[in-house]
């Protein structure tokens, strides 16, 4: 359905874990981005978390834009961590906007500070008692448990009547756990979800084996097929379907949900850029009045070109079923990205880029992306190649070309697209 002109577009909130998808999710439209330090938050291990020296340059970024900046402190906090949390909430607030958090003890120490902070969803908020309780310990808003339906949403909504902003994730992968909390790869490695560790073995293929409490004089099985096993088909059984709300991001905002939250602060910036650009056309149509089911669809196709699992609608229309999980551990991503090389100068005034060619050739026609910490991700269908005066019809391997391209830098990394023939 289409909503008036007056319709309040809510915040889109875009994950970034380095300099690349930060600018990424700037330029793609997000209205806020969060992200992590390296430590006390849901991606602590993964290797995508900035360091405490980069927030006056995030600061910079997303203040020229007019986009908020949250930090990610919503890991458990154990008792010889207070100091360095405490550390960490001085030295950030002056940079973010606010902190999303989950620990009790995290909340207290914003407090103390005065510091804004955002109550993560790994503290299962479902109800508006819980909210406005909340909310009167200090909190501006709420990321409601992902096991809410649609329609409590908007009931928790209504009934809270301002007391705090509402936050849901409308896109990316979903946790078998309640909310996010597991501790099936803390049994199984020792990696703790909890603590941003995880290694997700519930994301892959299981076997079910056949046990025989009796056996004989000699130790062998009474039954013959006591050694049977089994993959568990059809699905992945503990891999939840990734979410996709594009289909229904119109009665998503009729809900008043305030804040649109993307996963995926482990995914690469194409992820980012291509995900966030998809719901901020889409949220721009609701309120223009021009989202139709012919725009859904070309927005599904384009998110379908990055990294995801089966797509489904989460939780907002019903209670988990078996409907919900994967049937491959694998990304179904129609395209890929293959390396290509990297950008040795760039010709400002003459736009175009001089690469050297690592990896794999390029061919006029060919659709690139050159990625980089200040150029994010810059998109091109490759013209004409030149080497000098020469005009050769293929960059080879080992070989530098010349080609128009969007402003980017030395260093940047090039790639080609190629559809994967799913």
């Amino acid at each position: 359905m289409a909503m008036g002109k007056t319709m309040e577009k809510p915040e889109i909130l875009a994950p970034a874990g380095d300099f690349i998808c930060l600018q990424a999710a700037l330029d793609a439209g997000a209205d806020a981005v969060y992200f992590g330090l390296g430590t006390f938050n849901m991606r602590a291990r993964s290797g995508v978390n900035f360091a405490e020296d980069d927030l006056p340059e995030i600061a910079r970024r997303c203040r020229e834009r007019g986009v908020r900046a949250y930090l990610a402190l919503n890991a458990i906090m154990f008792e010889g961590e207070v100091g360095d949390v405490e550390r960490t909430i001085v030295a950030a607030k002056p940079y973010v906007d606010a902190f999303i958090v989950s620990d009790w003890g995290v909340i207290s120490l914003c407090k103390k500070h005065g510091a804004a902070f955002h109550v993560s969803t790994q503290m299962s908020t479902s109800n508006s008692e819980a909210v406005r309780f909340l909310a009167a310990q200090g909190a501006t808003r709420v990321v409601l448990a992902r096991e809410c339906t649609l329609r409590e949403v908007a009931e928790i909504v209504e009934k809270l009547e301002g007391a705090a902003e509402i936050e849901c994730f409308v896109h990316g992968a979903q946790c078998v756990a309640e909310s996010g909390r597991c501790f099936m790869s803390h049994d199984v490695f020792g990696k703790s979800a909890c603590r941003g560790e995880c290694n997700q073995p519930c994301r892959r293929k299981f076997v079910v084996k056949a046990v025989d409490l009796y056996e004989d004089a000699d130790g062998n099985p009474v039954h013959a097929d006591a050694k049977a096993q089994f993959e568990v088909e059809p699905h992945t059984v503990l891999s939840a379907r990734d979410l996709c709300s594009l289909a229904f991001v119109d009665r998503l905002m009729a809900a008043g949900i305030a804040s649109f939250k993307i996963e995926g602060r482990a995914r690469n910036a194409n992820y980012v850029k291509t995900v966030v650009a998809a719901y901020r056309r889409a949220v721009d149509a609701v309120a223009e009045g021009s989202y139709t089911p012919e725009l859904v669809a070309e927005l599904t196709e384009s998110v379908k070109t990055v990294f995801h699992r089966e797509f489904s609608d989460g939780l907002y229309f019903g209670r988990p079923g078996a409907d919900q999980f994967a049937d491959s551990e694998d990304s179904l991503a129609t395209e890929v990205k293959r390396h290509v090389g990297v950008v040795i100068d760039y010709f400002l005034k003459a736009g175009i880029a001089q690469v050297k060619i690592q990896d794999r050739a390029i061919r006029p026609g060919d659709r690139l992306q050159i990625h980089g910490k200040t150029t994010g991700v810059a998109e091109l269908t490759l013209g004409e190649l030149r080497r000098d005066d020469e005009t050769p019809q293929v960059g080879e391997k080992g070989t530098w070309v010349t080609f128009r391209a969007p402003r980017c830098r030395v260093g940047d990394k090039v790639f080609l697209l190629e559809p994967t023939n799913r």
